[in-house]
């Protein structure tokens, strides 16, 4: 039993899967579905859940490294163990068949049993890979799949104001968990972290609520820290052209196994809330270059206006210049001025308690999906003259190929190792 668990469910979860036990778990599933605020979303499809999903209240987001003197068969296992799990989970139901208690009592359960008699509320996996999986900072080909790594799937540039802590940046896999409850997040990482046992390794993990951007015009534009509405402009998920665009890998693009992914970028972004919150309210408006009640641009309308570049500020005091400021945060990450670049934001809002000085350890975990990670690059050098960069610190980063959606009886990244 104790093997067992730590292998984790293995070949033969995955035929239990496909047979009579996946047919008893999607009637359960069903019938939780129908309990009130419970929401499921598909696990498997085109592409993975948890981009484009309606973006739920809370996150748990963890990132792992393989251990040392795993093999290619051992990354394969627990990514198949992974997926077996995670489209369970994401119906409402344990990591296993037997689950927290129908297993033999003389042994550990298969699951923790803390979402026990919780619906799913909404819960997405989404599953990634790092360049280290490819290429290990050693510059070892452990599971040789270092032919196979996309060109773009490279470590990000140093950006100006970046205080990065590598023992809370990179690894070789993460797992995005968003629900909208909280313990069924945490349940989620909790478990996969069990699974993984013996083959990876937690390596850093970040909570998050509130979400700070929406993914669906139904959604009302969420506000961050700052007091401010978050991702106005955001691809939403009925914009198929844009997500095809600027969200979704191409045929077109390489590698093949990555056609119908993405790529996430998460970065770790400290909010020095104490030094904003003795800002003028009209010099934090200058800043973001919105109003912050209606979330309207300051060239005039309302939160959905497009901005006006061109128009002039109409204060006593402003000498005919720009109603919306040069540098402010609106401006420089408009696509207007970055060749049309745009990137599907997924971000949370964060607080792990408080610093040495007394002060909120608090900020903005942002998450961004893109087709390619040049998106991002390009929009995160075009911020360097931000005026917000004096409020703002990057602690945190990270950059992993998020492979399609897996089709029922396979598992996230099959075609990796196709």
């Amino acid at each position: 039993g104790l093997l067992g668990l730590a292998a984790g469910v293995g070949a033969a979860g995955l035929a239990l899967g496909a047979g009579a036990g996946s047919a008893a778990g999607v009637a359960v599933g069903r019938a939780r579905a129908t309990d009130a605020g419970a929401s499921v979303h598909p696990f498997f499809g085109a592409h993975q859940s948890g981009i484009t999903t309606p973006v739920q209240d809370h996150l748990h987001f963890a990132s792992f490294d393989m251990m040392a003197r795993t093999t290619r068969q051992d990354l394969v296992e627990l990514l198949q163990d992974w997926t077996y799990a995670a489209a369970r989970m994401s119906q409402g139901l344990d990591v296993s068949a037997t689950g927290a208690i129908g297993g033999s009592p003389e042994a550990p359960p298969d699951d923790t049993g803390e979402a026990l008699g919780l619906p799913a509320n909404a819960l997405t996996i989404t599953i990634g890979f790092g360049p280290t999986l490819f290429t290990s900072a050693s510059g070892e080909d452990r599971y040789g799949i270092a032919d196979r790594r996309p060109a773009a799937l490279v470590e990000l540039p140093p950006f100006l104001g970046d205080a990065l802590d590598p023992l809370a940046s990179g690894g070789d896999l993460f797992v995005q968990a968003c629900a909208d409850d909280p313990q069924v997040a945490v349940h989620a990482i909790r478990n996969l972290s069990r699974i993984a046992f013996g083959r990876a390794r937690l390596r850093w993990s970040q909570l998050g609520f509130g979400k700070t951007s929406k993914t669906t015009s139904d959604q009302a534009t969420p506000r961050n820290l700052f007091g401010f509405k978050d991702g106005t402009a955001n691809i939403l998920a009925d914009d198929g052209a844009a997500l095809d665009a600027h969200v979704w890998v191409s045929p077109a693009d390489e590698p093949q196994w990555m056609t119908g992914g993405s790529y996430l970028v998460a970065r770790k972004i400290a909010m020095l809330i104490e030094t904003w919150d003795r800002v003028r309210l009209s010099e934090q408006d200058r800043i973001v270059g919105r109003d912050k009640g209606e979330g309207a641009p300051l060239s005039g309308g309302t939160e959905q206006t497009p901005p006006d570049f061109t128009a002039a500020s109409h204060a006593a005091s402003s000498s005919a210049s720009p109603a919306i400021d040069a540098r402010s945060h609106v401006r420089l990450a408009h696509p207007d001025f970055n060749d049309g670049v745009r990137i599907l934001r997924r971000g949370y809002n964060y607080v792990d308690g408080n610093t040495a000085l007394g002060r909120l350890d608090a900020g903005l975990f942002f998450l961004a999906y893109q087709r390619d990670p040049a998106q991002f690059i390009r929009l995160q050098k075009a911020l360097s003259t931000d005026l917000m960069a004096e409020y703002v610190k990057h602690i945190g980063s990270g950059l992993w190929a998020v492979p399609p959606g897996a089709a029922a009886g396979s598992y996230v990244g099959a075609g990796l190792f196709a």
